[in-house]
């Protein structure tokens, strides 16, 4: 225990500059999946992830596709029935899971690395995913449960003020719809729309796969190329229509409840663009950094309008949202929005000053080798980095890039990229 206790203190008390990222390897497999992987022989286990542009934006106007697709991949393949897929992957002690955004689709994977454990799981998994048959009656209880979910929704002003944001900010376009549809959607969803859409999203030239654990190039090539064989082929998603700016709104949203939620933004910034990292920078000098942010200072601290108050920004294929929010007593409503933008514009227009700028680069790139300090937190940014198309270098250069930056990069940023006269402000409360 003393031994790893060092080991961190060593690793956190060394310079940013000399603590590099993980090596990342990347090949394509012969049916034109994505390889990223990271050999780590620390644990005698291996991660496994399947990405694919298969997110909640692929739903068209039949919102909980994408969803409840991701979400019953486990509920029979093959001749196997849930019971004996659970009961698979448990007598092996493999972890599996899957999860979905506006953007993309995942099917996760976690097993000893040990071939009597590793080949068995695999072979698994490679089922689930490759035969698939969405059971009926699996498929009328999931369809059951979301729709009681959205009817639960109903009693929660934060789930409220969220989907009327994302209506907000991106009106028709895909990202504004939850990737729980709507009652309505949810009552029209059939099986055969789930067959189609696994069909015509879980290809091989539309996932990547993603590899960290105690192995092999050679292994990572035969488990990956064992992966993909069992997808369709067929090309890549289309690409998303462009996001629109947004344009000044405000809504008040009736609900029974002591606490008023406030929800404020506007689609700001994509994965890939070069401003990410001045907006990730000043963000966490304005919001993005607890109780020491500006916002949390001002908000909590001085005034006691609100425990918790906060902002990010939260980079998509498209422009994703830049969001500040908090949650505060009706009465205090008024003022606290209005500080919320008082800040905002403040930081606008003067950016950080020259303390604020080196504690939250200290913060950062002091805190860079917890990020990826396990093989979890590797294969969570070798999704990103695979999905989105970043370098691979992405992990080595993030520490320079951050201390790169001065006060004048970041007020730019925000004055360029950040808009007050066209902000969306969704409040749920009484």
């Amino acid at each position: 225990m003393m031994k790893q206790i060092s080991t961190w203190l060593t690793l956190l008390l060394m310079p940013a500059t000399l603590i590099a990222g993980p090596a990342i390897e990347q090949w394509q497999t012969s049916t034109g999946s994505k390889v990223l992987f990271v050999a780590t022989g620390a644990l005698p286990m291996v991660d496994l992830q399947l990405v694919c542009d298969a997110g909640s934006a692929r739903d068209g106007d039949q919102g909980g596709l994408a969803m409840m697709t991701n979400e019953l991949l486990f509920s029979g393949a093959g001749d196997l029935d849930a019971d004996a897929i659970a009961a698979g992957f448990d007598d092996l002690g493999a972890k599996v899971g899957s999860s979905v955004s506006q953007d993309m689709a995942m099917v996760s994977l976690r097993s000893l690395s040990d071939a009597d454990h590793l080949q068995p799981a695999l072979d698994l998994f490679t089922t689930v995913v490759g035969q698939a048959n969405f059971p009926a009656a699996d498929f009328k209880r999931e369809r059951k449960n979301l729709l009681t979910g959205l009817q639960q929704e109903k009693q929660s002003p934060g789930a409220l003020a969220q989907r009327a944001f994302f209506q907000a900010l991106y009106g028709d376009h895909p990202y504004a719809n939850m990737a729980s549809g709507t009652e309505a959607s949810a009552k029209k969803l059939t099986r055969d729309q789930l067959v189609a859409f696994k069909e015509r999203y879980y290809r091989s030239q539309n996932c990547l796969v993603a590899l960290v654990g105690d192995l092999s190039r050679e292994q990572a090539t035969t488990i990956s190329e064992q992966l993909s064989a069992r997808l369709a082929r067929g090309a890549p998603a289309p690409k998303l229509e462009t996001t629109k700016h947004s344009t000044a709104h405000f809504e008040q949203i009736n609900h029974p409840s002591q606490q008023t939620h406030v929800l404020i933004g506007q689609p700001v910034v994509g994965r890939l663009e070069p401003d990410y990292f001045p907006l990730f920078l000043g963000n966490h000098i304005l919001g993005g950094s607890g109780l020491r942010s500006r916002i949390s200072q001002e908000v909590r601290d001085k005034r006691g309008l609100a425990y918790s108050s906060y902002s990010y920004f939260s980079p998509m294929r498209q422009a994703g949202p830049f969001v500040m929010g908090l949650q505060t007593r009706n009465d205090q409503a008024d003022e606290a929005a209005g500080l919320l933008r008082e800040e905002l514009q403040k930081f606008i227009t003067k950016g950080p000053d020259d303390q604020e700028l080196l504690a939250a680069k200290q913060n950062l790139t002091g805190g860079f080798p917890l990020r990826i300090a396990s093989n979890g937190k590797i294969i969570g940014y070798l999704a990103v980095i695979g999905f989105y198309g970043l370098p691979l270098d992405y992990l080595d250069t993030w520490v320079d890039r951050i201390e790169a930056i001065d006060a004048d990069q970041i007020r730019d940023a925000f004055l360029r990229r950040v808009k007050p006269d066209q902000l969306v402000e969704i409040r749920v409360g009484g």
